[in-house]
């Protein structure tokens, strides 16, 4: 399976957070897409976030170490609109998560198996 938007469209790195809408940003430039801003999305997600801060790590590489953590997965699209967060998605390989993570990740997923539907 190649990973098409692992991070859904930005809204996994945590940036979206609180409502932000940083200037520049996917969301922000492109207000039509609007998969990702739903309630029960927006829920999802900022569980995710803060799963990945309590565990100290970067939410952005805290998606990508999951799918890169899937047996299936042969090809994970990244995307960055800076060097400084593709830097981040590409160190993301060298992120490996624990079996507590994981089994957490997957008791989130219980709470909401298709929160972007």
């Amino acid at each position: 399976m190649l990973a098409y938007s692992p991070l859904a469209f930005g809204w996994l790195s945590g940036k979206y957070e609180g409502g932000a809408r940083p200037a520049g940003a996917r969301i922000s430039l492109f207000e039509r897409f609007q998969r990702y801003s739903k309630p029960q999305t927006v829920q999802a997600t900022s569980r995710y976030v803060e799963l990945a801060r309590r565990h100290g790590l970067s939410p952005a590489q805290f998606a990508l170490a999951f799918v890169n953590s899937r047996l299936f997965v042969t090809s994970n699209l990244i995307g960055a609109t800076s060097l400084d967060q593709l830097k981040e998605n590409i160190a993301s390989v060298d992120v490996k998560l624990s079996q507590q993570v994981l089994d957490e990740i997957d008791a989130l997923h219980q709470l909401q198996p298709n929160p972007a539907p």
